[in-house]
């Protein structure tokens, strides 16, 4: 059944129109993958199907009563709401059906006539089982769900209102996955989670029970996610019934087969119009003119004027283009990290860290958002110092930075003036440089307070091309890029002679391009020769590995020189201990070998719980020892 529709819809702005007639379906429980490059309309469409914006022309059909989640719809809240109270929102209804059964367990409690007593009960229990049948008991565990799931335990506590703009981002995806709407419209919701919340949230979205439509420039995130992708190119839309590789293929194919029609009929209209030229000029040098080929040449060039023409289509679009070359090379030895320490208002971020980069190493630095990545690269551009160990920058090592917060401190400058700030050349020569990375025109005097993310990605880019640098500090490069302008940014890097270092959650982009991998994980940073997927293999044996160790801790007890005679209750406690670690023990076994996240979840709530029951033995146990010797 068709969930959301879309007909002849269109839609303008300042006089520009963004498309005209667009025409969509999406059926329930498909995960549709929009892409489309940068400026083409993508968030002004979404945005028309959450019914954010009215369209101008056309229609958007709903399924009766559909329930519509849409990430951008982050509501306010009071300075008092806490990021846990935002979550909470999701089960509105079921809290105030639990404040009602709180009412009536204290009237119950107090109530001293029976028949007032029963009819209470009753109504309790009515309450109670619609409670239960909703899902009310598991509230809770449904939230930690969604906030392991997307790395937010440390916004928990936090007045929402005082978050940033990404931490809000990330609790109002949270709050939608809790809501569970039956059509969910996400607009590049990667962009602020780390790797491991990204993979989460794939997996959550391929299991999820209603209907999906993502945009999206992770390469691996439609792959895993989408089963049908909508393409929107030159105000028109293309479906294609396939995950994001199925449709790149289908794409090149379709467009293969387009240019050779289009060759074909240039062929036949040329072979047409050779034919008409012959016909006339045979008409009129005959004696006299002939009428009947005259009529023949007209014939055919009604026939050429009724053909419908094939449009050209664009091959070799417009692409940003791109080649950074290195200034005289670094020493060997371009950046080491030894025994670093550092902390934040006495709270441990990471210490022992070691990192060693020679000349063309391509190095990548990944973990969970927290764990001190951006904090890193921070040091080792000199704008934070390590409160332990020591950053050596090697020999001639000249750096050039590409930050997350591009730009954000500029407010009237133009374009054209940023760039001509760290790159000393002529307007004209200003202008051309900018034009290779698609300012063309007065686009180079909007001001740099105006440009989107993507674009003042490119500008920093432009920038970076023509400064003498030989170490490349990236941080999160491919965030606000479209695809197209990704595949340019790795083609560059490819042919980058200096070293590379970067922090990234795009696996597409860490396993084509990096061959060291740092993980910060617990405090500390493990390296890996290889990339993204090699490094997540052998840090999940890393993981395993130290299990057996945990488990030999829990396992020793204190050598006693005497060992008094035990009693009854001691021997119980013991007992009892001994099952319970038994219990604990195979729990953990089982974790291991579990992949399903609400099963590991819930596991791991019960060994908590039984390792509760344990340390009260022991400490049962240890007392009834003390108590005889």
């Amino acid at each position: 059944m068709i969930i959301c529709s879309a007909h002849k819809i269109g839609k303008m702005f300042g006089g520009n129109a963004i498309f005209e007639e667009l025409s969509l379906e999406i059926k329930e429980k498909e995960r549709v993958g929009l892409v489309g490059r940068n400026g083409s309309g993508k968030t002004t469409l979404i945005s028309l199907l959450a019914g954010e914006e009215t369209p101008d022309s056309g229609q958007i059909h709903l399924k009766k009563g559909t329930t519509i989640g849409y990430l951008t719809q982050i509501p306010d809240y009071q300075d008092s709401s806490t990021a846990k109270d935002v979550l909470k929102s999701a089960f509105s209804s079921l809290l105030q059906m639990e404040g009602k059964m709180k009412k009536l367990e204290a009237e119950m409690a107090v109530e001293k006539h029976e028949d007032k007593l029963q009819k209470l009960i009753g109504e309790y229990g009515d309450l109670q089982d619609q409670y239960a049948s909703n899902g009310g008991y598991e509230i809770e565990s449904n939230i930690e769900k969604i906030v392991h799931g997307l790395n937010i335990q440390l916004l928990l506590n936090q007045s929402f209102s005082r978050l940033s703009g990404g931490e809000k981002t990330k609790v109002g995806l949270g709050l939608m996955l809790l809501k569970q709407p039956e059509l969910l419209l996400l607009d590049e919701p990667t962009n602020h989670l780390d790797l491991m919340a990204v993979e989460w949230l794939g997996n959550f979205l391929r299991e999820y029970s209603g209907t999906v439509l993502v945009i999206s420039h992770d390469r691996y995130f439609l792959d895993e996610v989408v089963n049908k992708v909508i393409d929107l190119e030159d105000g028109e839309l293309t479906t294609y019934h396939t995950n994001f590789t199925g449709f790149v293929k289908e794409k090149e194919e379709k467009l293969l087969r387009e240019f050779q029609a289009f060759e074909e009929q240039q062929k036949k209209i040329k072979k047409m119009k050779e034919s008409i030229k012959r016909l006339k000029d045979w008409a009129n040098r005959a004696n006299p003119p002939s009428a009947s080929l005259h009529r023949r040449a007209r014939n055919m060039e009604r026939a050429l004027e009724r053909m419908e023409k094939l449009e050209k289509p664009i091959v070799n679009r417009k692409k940003m283009s791109l080649e950074m070359e290195a200034s005289d090379r670094s020493g060997n030895d371009v950046l080491m990290l030894k025994d670093v320490f550092k902390q934040f208002d006495e709270k441990l971020l990471f210490e022992d860290v070691n990192i060693n980069m020679t000349y063309q190493d391509r190095a990548a630095i990944i973990g969970e958002n927290g764990t001190g990545k951006s904090t890193l690269l921070k040091m080792i551009l000199k704008q934070f110092s390590p409160d332990r160990g020591e950053v050596v920058i090697g020999s001639n090592v000249k750096i050039g930075y590409l930050s997350q917060n591009i730009f954000s401190a500029v407010k009237d400058e133009t374009v054209i003036e940023v760039f001509r700030e760290d790159v000393k050349v002529t307007e004209g020569e200003a202008r051309q440089i900018l034009a290779r990375f698609m300012f063309y025109g007065y686009a180079v005097f909007q001001k740099v307070s105006q440009l989107s993310g993507g674009e003042r990605m490119r500008l920093r880019l432009s920038q970076l091309m023509y400064q003498d640098i030989n170490l490349l500090i990236l941080d999160e490069p491919t965030n606000h890029l479209d695809i197209d302008s990704r595949e340019v940014l790795e083609e560059a890097l490819e042919e980058f002679q200096g070293s590379i270092l970067a922090v990234s959650h795009d696996r597409y982009f860490l396993n084509k391009l990096f061959e060291k991998i740092y993980w910060i994980e617990a405090k500390r940073i493990h390296c890996f020769e290889g990339d993204y997927n090699w490094a997540k293999e052998k840090m999940a044996e890393l993981r395993e590995s130290e299990v057996p160790l945990r488990k030999e801790k829990k396992k020793e007890t204190p050598l006693r020189v005497k060992v008094p005679k035990k009693s009854s209750a001691i021997e119980k406690l013991e007992r009892d201990s001994s099952l319970l670690m038994e219990s604990i023990t195979k729990l953990e076994n089982r974790l291991l070998e579990v992949e399903d996240l609400e099963l590991l979840q819930h596991l791991q709530q019960e060994k908590e719980e039984l390792e509760q029951q344990w340390e009260k033995l022991f400490n049962q146990l240890e007392n009834e020892k003390e108590g005889r010797l």
